[in-house]
């Protein structure tokens, strides 16, 4: 089966989370993705037998290559010359110190779609500084609507930055070859940290750019959604979401509370809001008499959203994620058959797929210098002199 990114090359030569999060989703629809690797073995859980690795790599290949040598770069601007996409998310200074910058690129493949992530983007005052997730957590504004109010500044549990910037890397990404069918011309697509940060503040960010309204921490209760928020049951917690005039009756009535409904401290939207320490503790007092999984099927029914919380032990037991595929085997030649995260998009008729497992360091080197056209004694003596 053709894989929708199939007809594409994609040279990797990202490192940490943000660059890789942005390939995989090239790799996982289909593209040939080569790894450019730093000779030298990586330290610590980023190496290929680590999980985060082998999450984050899958269907990739990977080969070694000494940049800072001229003859490394050689081999790379071979590479350049045949391939569609090119992603790093060095320092900015970094690329054109190594002389791999996207105008010299550029020259060779005029058809080029060169991707780069940085911390806080490739120019301005801050363009210098080394970028990491918890930094533009904390920047972009995340960190001070996060936890419970009044408990200070909270850092989210998974690196959203990273993750986020990543995701819109691709898409640009994505645009640019569309864009390419037209035009017939590539282009440098680049986001940073900090841009996808405040960027996925969304409708936190519009209080205060369209009302003036600085948003304050919220903990679990949604921020404007009221009732939406956890609720203590007889075994636990759960989540509800039960906003807006006809679902707040609907949970009134499903629970047991109908007078609720027509209590004048939560009669009308702007009621709750003012009254929501209240009106959680009534809510409360009433789930707290049965368990949660009694709630979770008697909202739904009724129409209103409930779910579980679940731990991540939990999430990938549970029915319904397994049915969605999102943990999803390989065959790995040292882990044996592991799991790796699933796709989050479904294509039907040409789905992306994990075809292969994360390479182990260096593991395509000699495959890929074949397909560039080098001779087995030219491979040796790239070996040789510690080029690859």
């Amino acid at each position: 089966m053709e894989l929708p990114l199939e007809r594409f090359t994609v040279i990797d030569l990202t490192r940490a989370r943000s660059g890789p999060t942005a390939v995989r989703q090239l790799a996982d629809m289909g593209a040939s993705v080569v790894k450019v690797e730093a000779r030298e073995e990586i330290e610590g859980d980023s190496t290929a037998m680590g999980f985060d690795f082998l999450n984050l790599h899958r269907n990739k290949r990977a080969m070694t290559l000494d940049l800072k040598h001229p003859r490394g770069i050689e081999v790379l601007k071979r590479l350049v010359a045949r391939a569609d996409v090119l992603v790093e998310n060095f320092r900015p200074d970094v690329k054109t110190r190594l002389g791999i910058d996207y105008e010299t690129l550029s020259r060779i493949n005029p058809r080029l779609v060169y991707g780069s992530i940085s911390g806080f983007g490739q120019t301005g005052p801050y363009a210098g500084r080394p970028g990491y997730d918890q930094i533009a957590q904390g920047m972009g504004g995340l960190m001070s609507i996060t936890g419970l109010p009044g408990q200070g500044p909270v850092r989210v549990g998974i690196p959203v930055a990273d993750l986020t910037a990543g995701l819109y890397l691709a898409q640009g990404i994505l645009v640019a070859l569309l864009e390419r069918e037209t035009s017939g011309r590539g282009q440098w697509v680049h986001t940073s940290l900090l841009q996808a940060m405040v960027t996925m503040l969304d409708f936190q960010a519009a209080r205060w750019l369209i009302d003036g309204e600085i948003p304050p921490q919220a903990g679990n209760d949604h921020p404007t959604g009221i009732p939406t928020g956890v609720f203590t049951t007889a075994d636990g917690h759960i989540n509800i979401a039960a906003s807006g005039q006809t679902m707040y009756q609907r949970l009134c009535t499903a629970i047991g509370a109908p007078e609720l409904i027509d209590d004048p401290r939560f009669r009308t939207m702007a009621d709750r809001s003012r009254n929501r320490k209240e009106m959680n503790a009534e809510l409360d007092r009433r789930l707290v008499r049965q368990p949660s999984a009694e709630w979770i099927e008697i909202l739904n029914e009724a129409g209103v959203p409930s779910g579980p919380i679940l731990n991540v032990k939990e999430v990938f037991e549970n029915e319904h994620v397994r049915h969605l595929g999102l943990a999803q085997p390989v065959r790995h030649p040292t882990r044996g058959e592991i799991r790796v995260q699933g796709l989050p998009a479904t294509l039907s008729r040409t789905p992306g797929a994990i075809r292969r497992p994360a390479p182990t360091h260096g593991e395509h080197t000699e495959e890929i210098l074949r397909e560039l056209g080098y001779a087995p004694e030219e491979i040796a003596a790239l070996r040789k002199d510690a080029v690859v």
